[in-house]
């Protein structure tokens, strides 16, 4: 995967082209589609698509560190300190629109911030709510995060995902929040790094860390993005787990900042049968 083309961002275009897959599989709904509970905390899709649009305007403005960024900021942190749900906070960003406005909202909004991040410099500093981060990871996590969140329209849809290879934007993050993953589990981080070896959507091997035959992962590249998105749980999907590092590993795998997160119980994530 090519990072730059044509003195462009591919990361942003990733980005974009996931949304668009997002956006596909929804602009056909009613308006009373977008109120269905979810499987991840009951959100609905209202919730989700509102929380994907308020951070991605979030990212969009920290790429100018001005006065709008420290505004959202203050607010974002105030708000959840007293004790808001974080969908109480977005509402009053989205202003209380629902539904297929939403969703429209929302795709002008990632269409647009898309060429923004296109020709900013990737290796530039910029704000966010924990650590600053570099153009590309910002943009690449609200890949990550978009990717992730869809999962659980795709599940309530009954829908099966067809994923691409810019999945591997993911991987990336995935493999790289190792250390993260045991730093706010407080764990103890462990003296090797297990050897991945995935399988890409197109049928390409994607191999990271050094090769070691008593620590690795292998198998889907997709399985292995669920497992550190917490969509899925290790036990309900068919990577191959090899040492206890491994195993460790995949069982708080967490690559999103914040507070430590519980993967899901086993079989409360999956794809619904059903039709609406």
């Amino acid at each position: 995967m090519v990072e730059i083309i044509d003195n462009k961002l591919q990361q942003a275009y990733d980005f974009r082209d996931e949304c668009n897959a997002v956006y596909s599989i929804l602009e056909n709904l009613k308006e009373k589609d977008y109120e269905m509970p979810t499987q991840f905390k009951g959100w609905t899709f209202n919730n989700v698509i509102g929380h994907l649009h308020v951070w991605n305007y979030a990212a969009d403005i920290s790429l100018e560190d001005g006065d709008e960024w420290k505004n959202f900021a203050n607010s974002a942190l105030q708000a959840l300190g007293n004790g808001s749900s974080m969908n109480e906070f977005e509402q009053t960003i989205t202003k209380g629109i629902q539904g297929p406005e939403l969703l429209s909202m929302w795709k002008e909004y990632y269409t647009d911030m898309t060429e923004r991040f296109a020709v900013a410099d990737p290796k530039k500093r910029v704000k966010w709510m924990g650590p600053d981060m570099s153009v590309r990871s910002s943009i690449s996590a609200r890949h990550m995060e978009t990717w992730a969140h869809a999962q659980e329209l795709y599940d309530s849809l009954g829908l099966d995902r067809i994923n691409e290879d810019r999945i591997k934007n993911i991987v990336i993050i995935g493999n790289n929040t190792f250390k993260w993953c045991f730093t706010v589990h407080k764990k103890t981080l462990p003296s090797i790094k297990p050897y991945l070896k995935l399988i890409s959507p197109s049928g390409e091997i994607w191999e990271y860390n050094e090769f070691s035959e008593e620590h690795k992962i292998e198998g889907l590249a997709e399985e292995f993005c669920q497992v550190v998105t917490q969509v899925r749980n290790i036990k309900d999907v068919n990577l191959k787990l090899t040492g206890n590092i491994a195993e460790e590993w995949m069982s708080v795998a967490q690559c999103f900042a914040g507070g430590a997160e519980q993967p899901p119980k086993p079989g409360t994530r999956k794809k619904i049968i059903k039709s609406i």
